[in-house]
């Protein structure tokens, strides 16, 4: 596994970690991932699966990195501290790891959401604070609220065929030291969208399959990590054997017909 720093902080995470929305993969999954040095989950109240992470990871709990959220409807101030402390009881543990704000809600000022956060860092129930689904005007007001907490991570789509994020908020992630946490990066299997015409052709190119080329292609950007999903052990294998190896320049374009 190959590893990158979370935000600005020295803690170190996987470059490939595995997402939990509508995971049912059971204790292999995430005891394979482990197994493999991809010791990320990332999860949400919104996803129901909360508990199922922490049956599954069960006693490697310590050396596990711990990622959820908190919906856009409860980020008001002591909506934000109670929803905290439900995903500890369901996550079963005296931490999360890394906290995000999973959608911003313009009727709830980021200020209070973020006060919220800070006091959690500040009586340890959160170790980070990161969002997700935020402009490059949200994180600002997001980091200026914070104080000295800092924002460590922005959790966005990305893959080849979703490239929005690299007009701004990309380049506004790596100037200020903000992890790029690539959600869908697969382009949720549909493999058959027109943008990735020339896939099969870059991977058989480098020997290497058509979902671990379209990871690569994320993870290889600075600063950026990718949490696929899976419920099947054998797909793990196959994610983490994204890292180790790069595209050509040549090979990436072919991807994005740029």
């Amino acid at each position: 596994m190959e590893y990158l720093p979370l935000g600005r902080t020295t803690t170190q995470i996987p470059k490939i970690g595995f997402g939990a929305w509508q995971y049912r993969g059971g204790a292999g999954v995430l005891r394979r991932a482990h197994e493999l040095g991809a010791a990320f989950v990332d999860t949400a109240e919104a996803y129901g699966s909360e508990a199922q992470v922490a049956r599954d990871i069960g006693d490697l709990r310590d050396e596990y990195f711990i990622a959820t959220k908190v919906s856009p409807a409860n980020l008001a101030y002591d909506d934000v501290l109670s929803h905290a402390d439900a995903s500890l009881e369901r996550l079963e543990t005296d931490r999360i790891d890394l906290y995000q704000v999973h959608h911003p809600n313009p009727d709830i000022p980021i200020p209070e959401t973020m006060r919220a956060m800070r006091q959690l860092v500040s009586d340890g129930r959160v170790r980070f604070v990161g969002v997700s689904n935020y402009s490059v005007d949200d994180m600002k007001e997001s980091q200026d609220a914070l104080g000295d907490v800092p924002l460590v991570a922005n959790q966005v789509r990305y893959s080849v065929a979703a490239r929005q994020i690299e007009d701004a908020i990309l380049p506004y992630c790596q100037e200020h030291g903000i992890t790029v946490i690539g959600f869908s990066p697969l382009v949720k299997g549909d493999f058959g969208d027109p943008a990735l015409e020339r896939l099969d052709e870059v991977a058989a190119e480098v020997g290497k399959t058509p979902a671990q080329v379209l990871l690569n292609w994320v993870i290889d950007r600075p600063g950026v990590m990718a949490i696929p999903k899976t419920d099947r052990v054998e797909r793990v294998d196959e994610a983490v054997g994204a890292v180790g190896w790069s595209l050509t320049p040549d090979q990436r374009r072919r991807l994005t017909g740029d």
